[in-house]
């Protein structure tokens, strides 16, 4: 039902200001629970219902009349050398995506290593509160998650993918179920029938088990004897992986691989196969500076504005904390087709 209630007729049927209205209808901070209950009683009584369009230019207005002590996102990243996890295998949201989407918001980014030149979870808390920074996202680059002991009931916070698991905080990350199993259907119609996936532990965790469970479930639709076992490399140094990955290899014969773009394509040449001529290589976490291979693409600038986006509609609606229900968005990856795979025949 339709309904042409003002915030002024809200007002009177309250008996409160229109500031205070605005405040409780907006979700503001400094109203007594009293008052919050009787305002919205009327507003759900008389069915009003806001003008978005209004409701905008009003919350440029005030944003222009309060300090800008929000006006920095910070980027927390981890600095944890030995976990393994800082190499060039392992690709991170870069800052300058979620730089150019802050700034659109009307934000200035800065970056934080947690674990680098003895910054630790206490010290930054005091700095984020010294400079007003009420804006976090959170990049997990570590086994040891430093960024896990941080307090986060001060922040609107949201992280990358699900290698911190607790606290549960709002989440972007790319659907790699759907990534894998898009990979398989093009290895598939390049005729292409032993599909192995070779990653590491931490990426098949921070994905939601994307990687294992898109590669189970394509699995369901092939014979048996085509089912290649998922290799989990054994450390996050990849570097370290060969003889492993040299048996998984010998044991099982994949004729085609989805894995990491650095050190494997060398360990091919060194067990003699043939990029693309005896075996197609699919990069499982591909960029644009990849032009020699085929692979997933993560897109991490839609990730980047997505985790961007999260923060600013929390420090609209005065959202702090960890939230009861996070909300998780997940990116659909895209296919990009490369040298080496054999070509897609014309039907």
């Amino acid at each position: 039902m339709s309904s042409s209630a003002t915030l002024k007729d809200v007002a009177q049927a309250s008996g409160v200001s229109l500031m205070t209205v605005s405040r409780v209808l907006r979700g503001a901070p400094k109203v007594s629970a009293e008052t919050r209950a009787r305002v919205q009683t009327e507003a759900k009584r008389l069915n009003y219902q806001p003008d978005p369009h209004f409701a905008r230019l009003m919350q440029v207005v005030r944003g222009k009349k309060q300090t800008r002590v929000r006006a920095v996102i910070a980027v927390i990243r981890e600095h944890v050398p030995q976990d393994g996890l800082l190499s060039a295998s392992y690709q991170y949201v870069p800052i300058e995506p979620i730089r150019s989407r802050a700034h659109g918001h009307g934000y200035a980014v800065e970056e934080f290593y947690l674990g680098k030149d003895g910054l630790t979870p206490k010290r930054l808390q005091k700095i984020l509160h010294a400079r007003g920074i009420e804006g976090v996202i959170v990049s997990p680059q570590s086994m040891e998650l430093p960024c896990s002991k941080l307090d986060y009931s001060p922040f609107a916070a949201v992280t990358f993918g699900n290698a911190m698991q607790q606290p549960a905080l709002h989440m972007c990350a790319g659907n790699m179920t759907l990534g894998i199993h898009t990979a398989a259907e093009q290895l598939t119609a390049r005729s292409y029938k032993r599909i192995g996936v070779a990653v590491t532990k931490w990426i098949v965790n921070r994905s939601q088990f994307g990687y294992s469970g898109g590669l189970f479930h394509w699995q369901l639709g092939v014979p048996e004897s085509d089912r290649v076992p998922l290799l989990l490399f054994p450390n996050n140094d990849i570097s370290r992986g060969f003889e492993v990955f040299a048996k998984w290899m010998r044991d099982h014969e994949p004729d085609a691989l989805i894995t990491f773009d650095t050190h494997v394509p060398g360990w091919l040449k060194r067990l003699g196969l043939r990029v693309p001529k005896d075996i197609g290589f699919v990069v499982h976490d591909w960029t644009p500076n990849m032009k020699e291979f085929a692979g997933i693409y993560q897109r991490r600038d839609h990730l980047a504005a997505a985790a961007v986006d999260l923060i600013v509609t929390q420090l609209s609606q005065h959202e702090h904390g960890v939230p009861e229900v996070p909300r998780q968005i997940m990116i659909p990856p895209q296919w990009v087709d490369g040298p080496s795979l054999r070509k897609l025949k014309a039907r």
